[in-house]
């Protein structure tokens, strides 16, 4: 694809980034075949190849963009489905990354719009306003219709919900079950903790049961990935650091074998840190190295020998690939195999690459595409007729968990009441 920056114009990071990417797209369209808007609105706007242009456009130009741009670029889910199809190797999840950066900085977008991200940003990677604002939601309920789509989506999040108000995730180090194989620290989230407290405490269980140390840092917090798809990229690097300086604290202290994350979406963030600071001569060399500590639980189960199973009858499950535990982090096998070593029969959704519409915020951005999306995703899962529906990433689960009577639960869990903890909760 040719471009045409001016020298000026690249000399600024972003420009230089965007040329190096746009300039290795071909237009084949290979993408639009799993983007999952254009899959919905059939709009070439709404895929991978027409941001791109969009993308183009608007950087070369150097204007503020257009409204109607801005549009197609927020109804992007960052799924990263285009970069697994793209034979061109065009590295799409940082050019949507940074024109949302440059959307975030040049436009203006309406009051409600702004007060609405500026909300999410600040609530939800925080558990004890999360927490609180959960049960607002429960009050609010009877408002619920009254409410605007948006807002009354945040309500609808809190219902049928069991708040726990724990310190499960205060800082502790547990020993391991026998021989210690391996020492690890668990990155505790801040979404899941207040949603799904029980899938921290049984990845540590799995884990210790199998001779890991298992280390709750101190001090750990949000992964900016919220933060960072929203454009707002300097909050971003600020939760960033914090993360840094918590596990880096450990790292001298005791030495780790691994940081270990249970939810995809924080995960993806957490390895992606080594280029949020690149170009930073400071934190470069330790985001690069807290970087290739981050596993998925997956991982690491995987190269542990798991335990006999406990369960005498294998119960079918649905597996739900979270978009970016496979196109992402890619792994797509792993679970799946750690899930039948355990007893339980795997059965596979088709269109298992198109997300379910959680993707972080957007489902509470864009709730009439996410609503969507999971009806799509949700027909699917339930012709499967499993008893239960399983993924890696919380941001899935509690969408999916929205759209459906069947129990859906984390790998971890399972994995976990197999090799002989409790049986979750909701089963």
């Amino acid at each position: 694809m040719r471009t045409n920056f001016t020298k000026r114009q690249l000399t600024q990071p972003l420009n230089r980034l965007a040329n190096e990417v746009l300039r290795k797209c071909v237009h084949c369209g290979f993408c639009t075949a799993t983007c999952p808007t254009f899959l919905i609105t059939g709009d070439e706007l709404d895929s991978p190849r027409g941001r791109i242009v969009m993308i183009q456009n608007m950087l070369e130009s150097g204007k503020p963009p257009k409204a109607s741009l801005v549009k197609n670029l927020d109804r992007c889910l960052t799924c990263r489905s285009c970069m697994t199809t793209c034979p061109s190797g065009v590295d799409y999840a940082q050019l949507i990354d940074g024109a949302r950066a440059h959307v975030e900085e040049t436009h203006v977008r309406q009051l409600g719009e702004r007060l609405l991200r500026g909300l999410l940003t600040r609530l939800l990677p925080n558990p004890s306003l999360f927490r609180l604002a959960m049960l607002g939601g429960k009050l609010a309920k009877p408002l619920q219709g009254l409410l605007p789509r948006r807002l009354a989506g945040m309500v609808g999040m809190a219902q049928h919900r069991t708040l726990e108000n724990t310190d499960r995730n205060r800082p502790r180090t547990v020993s391991p079950e026998g021989t210690k194989v391996m020492r690890v620290a668990l990155f505790v989230g801040c979404v899941q903790q207040v949603l799904r407290p029980a899938i921290n405490e049984a990845t540590i269980r799995l884990l210790v049961r199998h001779g890991c140390e298992v280390v709750v840092v101190g001090g750990q917090g949000c992964c900016g990935a919220m933060a960072h798809h929203m454009g707002r990229m300097e909050r971003a690097r600020e939760q960033a650091l914090v993360n840094l300086r918590a596990f880096a604290a450990e790292v001298d202290k005791g030495g780790l074998d691994a940081i270990i994350f249970n939810a995809s979406g924080c995960g993806l963030s957490l390895i992606e840190y080594n280029r949020l600071f690149a170009d930073d001569p400071e934190w470069a060399e330790v985001a690069k190295r807290f970087s290739q500590l981050c596993r998925d639980v997956c991982q690491v189960m995987g190269d542990l020998k798991l335990a006999p199973s406990v369960l005498s009858n294998a119960l079918p499950v649905a597996y739900h690939s979270a978009c970016t535990m496979r196109h992402g982090l890619k792994l797509i096998d792993e679970p799946k195999r750690l899930l039948e070593k355990a007893g339980f029969t795997v059965r596979d959704p088709v269109e298992s690459h198109v997300c379910c519409g959680s993707a972080g915020t957007y489902s509470l951005l864009q709730p009439e595409l996410s609503t969507l999306l999971l009806e799509r995703k949700v027909a699917n899962l339930e012709k499967l007729e499993a008893g239960v529906i399983a993924t890696g990433n919380i941001g899935c689960l509690d969408h999916i968990a929205g759209g459906t009577a069947l129990p859906v639960v984390h790998t971890a869990e399972l994995l976990d009441w197999a090799t002989g903890g409790p049986k979750p909760s909701n089963l």
